[in-house]
């Protein structure tokens, strides 16, 4: 067997419509096609694949982030991104990653789930650093 790429996450969410609207507001996905699962959720399209699944729950299981700590993104326009989130309230915390200089934003959706935001180390610093 050979691992040839990421096929999705599965966040569970006991707020399936705040948690479709961050990640579609906040983030940019577009919400698509979805196989008739007897239970429900969404799939949340980036550059028109499946990225992100939703799975809609009475409850979060407690802990909420069970044993993954976050789920990695690239992303492109680190100014206008950082800006975009300080606009709609959303709290996160940029840095650069050691030895590579890769812009590294962290934030967290409704239901608690870390996300990393990577982008290019020569986007240019935000203003508001």
């Amino acid at each position: 067997m050979t691992i040839v790429g990421m096929n999705h996450f599965t966040v569970l969410t006991a707020a399936l419509e705040d948690t479709v609207r961050f990640y579609t507001e906040v983030l940019g996905f577009e919400t698509g096609a979805r196989p008739p699962f007897a239970f429900p959720g969404a799939w949340l399209y980036a550059a028109g694949a499946p990225i992100v699944h939703l799975v809609a729950v009475d409850a979060l299981p407690a802990p909420a982030a069970g044993v993954l700590d976050h789920m990695a993104f690239s992303a492109t326009d680190l100014r206008h991104v950082t800006s975009h989130l300080r606009r709609r309230g959303v709290p996160f915390h940029l840095g650069r990653q050691a030895g590579s200089g890769v812009w590294q934003l962290f934030l967290h959706d409704p239901n608690g789930a870390k996300i990393e935001l990577d982008f290019d180390p020569l986007e240019p610093q935000p203003p508001e650093m």
